[in-house]
């Protein structure tokens, strides 16, 4: 058996996978998130490690026994600043928070590096402008910080006491020479950091300690090795066999992300894509990232009472026809690519005395398929070659929301084995790979093809010419978005 384990964002996910790479079971455990001021979203570092505890609780007693190894997934760019005994000095601020456009532009002037060796704009969702935040709103904080990690490793480091992380990961902090794999000295300087304050770089597939007798013995299980892992985004793709050049995958999880693979390193900083390093050795991606996907289902279901997010889209397929008259634009935590801009609000437009539950649902259905087109237009940008797109996340388990993205994207959708599962099944292939080795196409092989999605020409007419709606209010309602 192989343990995955994804420190999500309102979750943490734990994953058993045989040595055949079927999964056996899943849990997982709610985390709370706190908004104490506008634009603020933060998590007490603890709460990720009680969940943690309750996620793999909740797996089967027996199957845990036979773990030969752990892989770590999480929430990318979260700032978790610790002090010399290795405790939490504050909540850490995490990748949906926008406070830190002000120094996210300082810092981008100040050292032309980030693009040039980070291969990336400074963005308040990234965590070198979140300490620079604190170092000049919290001096006092940032005065004690003895070392940075990430949210996924500071449960390593209660997990085994070792200070480290992954490449996928770390590439996100924008602390990186992203296309040699190292810490870049430079970029830590402009942060008043150095190397000291970091965790020792490992690829994905490597051990980075053992679980610690404590944590072994409340598990039920050996003192397994601990294996670096990814992020969320490089671990999901993983889980999804994305690792070639020109693989693509849709994650549908709380924000929205499509990920393309590549065996070498590119950027194109200028459309706000992403480029960091992959969870596998010698391999690198693009990716851009809306910041509420999924989580505009969520929202919905709040404002319009409805029970559950399953309930809210189905509502969307029965009472709703497809480009309804009502306009979604789904930018709730800010926006990243293509836009960059942490001030964009989320607007319902064109309602009527017969806007239904309904219509609302299709609408922010459609919004989150428009706001990933537009990041995907940004990837298409560099050039890259993308036929197909494999789905994963909660989200990809609606067909019908499928339907729309497959039309708004013009590619077909291709859902797999274990889709919802994620992040943690990639986890747990990195951890499988560490202990049993093997080439990478048998290892990190695509999972059996369960459906696929194919854009339908009615369906792409239709929403093409909704989608030319939703661009232009965005236009327009541009210089609204002010954080005021």
């Amino acid at each position: 058996m192989f343990l995955g384990i994804d420190i999500g964002t309102s979750s943490v996910k734990a994953l058993l996978m045989d040595e055949a790479g079927c999964v056996v079971d899943t849990a997982s455990a709610e985390l709370p998130i706190s908004r104490p001021k506008p634009l603020w979203s933060e998590q007490k570092p603890s709460d990720w490690w009680t969940a943690t505890n309750m996620a793999v609780a909740g797996l089967n007693v027996k199957q845990r026994h036979g773990v030969k190894a752990i892989g770590l997934s999480g929430q990318m760019h979260g700032a978790t600043l610790l002090d010399k005994s290795m405790n939490p000095l504050r909540p850490a601020i995490l990748w949906n928070d926008g406070r830190s456009s002000a120094e996210a532009a300082a810092l981008q002037q100040r050292e032309p590096d980030f693009v040039e060796k980070g291969g990336n704009l400074v963005m308040p969702g990234f965590t070198a402008p979140k300490l620079e935040w604190v170092r000049r709103h919290e001096p006092e904080t940032y005065a004690k910080v003895a070392k940075v990690l990430l949210p996924k490793d500071y449960v390593r480091l209660r997990m085994t006491g070792d200070l480290a992380s992954d490449m996928s990961d770390s590439a996100g902090t924008l602390w990186m020479d992203v296309a040699n794999r190292k810490w870049h000295e430079p970029l830590l300087e402009a942060c008043g950091l150095t190397v000291e304050h970091m965790p020792i770089l490992y690829e994905g597939v490597e051990e980075t300690g053992i679980l610690r007798q404590e944590a072994a013995e409340a598990w039920g299980m050996d003192r397994v090795p601990v294996v670096a892992g990814g992020g969320d985004n490089a671990a999901g793709a993983v889980g999804a066999g994305i690792v070639d050049e020109g693989d693509a995958l849709l994650s549908l999880g709380t924000s929205g992300v499509i990920f393309v693979a590549g065996s070498e390193f590119r950027s194109n900083p200028e459309s706000a894509a992403h480029a960091f390093c992959h969870a596998l050795p010698g391999r690198w991606h693009l990716m851009s990232v809306m910041l509420s996907a999924a989580s505009c289902v969520d929202w919905a279901c709040r404002a319009t009472g409805t029970e559950s997010a399953e309930q809210m889209i189905n509502l969307a397929e029965q009472d709703a026809a497809l480009a309804c008259k009502e306009v979604f634009l789904p930018y709730l935590s800010g926006e990243r690519t293509p836009h960059n801009n942490p001030y964009a609000s989320g607007v319902l437009f064109g309602l009527d005395h017969d806007t239904s539950k309904g219509r609302i649902a299709e609408a922010v259905l459609e919004g989150v398929a428009f706001g990933m087109a537009d990041g995907f237009d940004a990837l298409l940008q560099s050039g890259i070659d993308v036929h197909s797109i494999s789905v994963i996340g909660g989200g990809s388990q609606s067909a019908h929301w499928g339907r729309i993205l497959a039309a708004v994207l013009e590619r077909p959708l291709v859902y797999r084995d274990g889709a919802a599962t994620g992040p943690a099944l990639g986890a747990a292939r990195l951890a499988r790979y560490a202990k049993t080795k093997g080439h990478y196409d048998e290892a990190f092989a695509a999972p059996r093809a369960t459906n696929v999605i194919e854009p339908h020409d009615a369906d792409v007419d239709r929403l093409s010419v909704k989608r030319e709606k939703f661009k232009r209010l965005y236009k327009a309602l541009s210089p609204e978005f002010t954080g005021e």
